[in-house]
């Protein structure tokens, strides 16, 4: 559960430290005084989205830390390789000037996207907007999946009809009309010429460049050649270096018994020698290498030229192009044999269009039991929230479409009710008023908060249009789903605020010119403050004391059946 909350710059908040206990914690105060900035707070410390507007005014970063215990071993943490200490968890969160936020989570940095994984897991927040989802008759299928169990049955349904549509997308694409045909065919034959005549080899490209380059320079490079090789290897007229240096060895060689130096030298110049023959040989060999013909720069530069026109057509490099060939000779090979390939993908796509049909069929089966039991848990809700009149029944229709089916299965689902006696079941949408959503969205989310294992359940005034005998039903609904769970509230009714197990009053203030929301945690005697407060406003008497005392009163003896007290 979420034992302690630390808010810092976030709007009117300049820094509230908030410690609630398990049971029923509610929290009250003016309209405008800063209680939904609270559930704001929750909503960003459990990765909800923010942006730099939440900051307070001449704040450069605001800031939300919160202390979970009982934290069991959740598989979002082992993924992230993290395990709570004692069951306790430390969500931290700093909304930076620039947009930029920092998570931590037990000291170690995550991404805001894992602070929301983590976070689905630990708080369920519904806000007061909450009832429009149950006018749209979309959502409604996903609270019964929810309700029912069946999302692993629902998950095994939409592979099976991912196959199928895959299959139906492939046989699309081979079905065209003649004409249509002829000019893919016409196309791919063309393009598969104009690749196969040009004759590409991988690496082409890049060695006629090279060899183009060198090209380009020729003159000078068989100037420099030919100099090097008549000075290592001279001609009839002169000799060259690699000459001299062997008359030279000679000369010395025959002498070289006569004195070390003189055979030192030897052994040198037999070395020069030796090295200027291969560099002889070496620039011979150069030499020939560098024997140009006449036209080759030409046919050099109409050939590139030539992959330059194919590249922009086909690809970057010669292994993109000749990947597109081979792309292009299978589609014609596809087409030439496209009755042939339709009829084997016909063939899977009855097989498989079977199985998933097969798969829809059951998961339409749990979820019609799933149905009848929610049909029945909601009645016995609303009755307890003081509907007992009201009649409530989920519809099933088959779905459209050629199949029948989509990614969602074959149902169409609607939730209908009857809201007087004699009254035909009719949309939720076209005869539900404020109070009534507010009290049917409360008895869905608690009966569906009944198989999550999450432990705090938030209700950011869903209480809207409720009031009397109603107002008091919900509180004492409240109460009971903070049997099981931690339960925070934000309300504007005394009835619910009465019932709380612990209750913080959000007032607001001002202090040199700046405003300031602070939070309190209320005794006995501000409790009976507050709550006539939000019976009778401003003009607070006696006898309006006096029945804030009696709400009180009332909720200690609720609470005291609920425990066999």
């Amino acid at each position: 559960m979420l034992s302690l909350l630390h808010i810092e710059n976030i709007a009117v908040i300049e820094r509230a430290d908030i410690q609630f206990d398990g049971g029923f914690n509610v929290l009250t105060g003016e309209t405008g005084a800063g209680k939904s900035i609270v559930i704001d707070a929750i909503g960003a410390i459990t990765g909800g989205r923010t942006s730099r507007d939440l900051i307070r005014t001449g704040a450069r970063s605001a800031r939300v830390e919160a202390q979970f215990t009982g934290v069991e071993a959740l598989p979002e943490l082992s993924d992230m390789g993290i395990t709570p200490e004692g069951g306790e968890l430390l969500l931290q969160r700093e909304i930076q000037g620039d947009g930029k936020n920092v998570c931590r989570m037990n000291g170690r940095l995550i991404t805001v996207a894992q602070l929301r994984e983590v976070g689905r897991s630990l708080i369920n927040i519904h806000g007061q907007h909450d009832g429009q989802q149950l006018l749209d008759e979309r959502c409604h299928l996903s609270y019964l999946d929810s309700f029912g169990g069946t999302e692993a049955l629902l998950d095994g349904f939409q592979r099976a009809y991912g196959v199928l549509s895959d299959l139906r997308r492939q046989i699309a694409a081979l079905q065209m009309d003649d004409a249509e045909k002829a000019r893919r065919v016409d196309s791919l034959t063309y393009q598969i010429g104009e690749l196969e005549r040009a004759g590409l080899r991988p690496g082409e490209e890049a060695a006629l460049t090279e060899r183009r380059t060198l090209l380009r320079g020729a003159e000078k490079i068989i100037e420099g050649v030919q100099a090097a090789h008549f000075a290592l290897s001279g001609d009839d007229d002169a000799p060259g270096a690699a000459a001299l240096a062997g008359e030279a060895y000679g000369a010395l060689s025959a002498l070289s018994d006569m004195s070390g130096e003189l055979s030192a030298a030897a052994d040198r110049l037999a070395e020069l020698s030796a090295a200027a023959e291969e560099a002889a040989e070496l620039v011979r060999d150069l030499r020939e290498t560098f024997d140009f013909e006449p036209g080759e720069l030409d046919e050099i530069e109409s050939r590139l030229d030539v992959l330059y026109r194919l590249k922009k057509k086909y690809g970057d490099t010669e292994e993109e192009m000749l990947a597109y060939l081979d792309k292009c000779r299978a589609e014609l090979d596809q087409i030439a044999y496209s009755d042939d390939a339709i009829a084997r993908l016909e063939t899977a796509r009855a097989q498989a269009e079977g199985e998933a049909r097969q798969k829809a069929e059951i998961l339409s089966a749990a979820r019609k039991e799933a149905g009848k039991a929610l049909q029945g848990r909601i009645q016995r809700e609303l009755s307890q929230l003081d509907m007992p009149k009201v009649r409530f029944e989920t519809q099933f229709r088959p779905k459209g479409g050629a199949l029948g089916m989509d990614e969602t299965g074959m149902d169409e689902v609607q939730f209908l009710m009857s809201a007087n006696v004699g009254e035909d079941l009719k949309p939720i949408q076209k005869i539900a008023s404020g109070g009534e959503l507010s009290r049917i969205m409360l008895a869905l989310k608690n009966v569906l908060a009944e198989n999550e294992p999450i432990a705090t359940l938030i209700f950011d005034e869903v209480d809207t249009g409720v009031s009397g005998r109603a107002a008091q039903r919900v509180a004492e609904k409240m109460s009971d789903v903070a049997q099981h769970k931690q339960v925070l509230c934000v309300t504007h009714l005394a009835q619910i605020a009465a019932m709380a197990d612990t209750h913080f009053s959000v007032e607001k203030g001002e202090r040199d010119g700046r405003t300031y929301t602070r939070v309190d945690r209320l005794d006995r005697e501000q409790r009976k403050g507050e709550l006539a407060r939000l019976t009778g406003g401003a003009h607070i008497t006696p006898a309006i004391l006096a029945g804030a005392a009696e709400l009180l009163d009332e909720a200690g003896r609720y609470k005291e059946g609920q425990h066999g007290g």
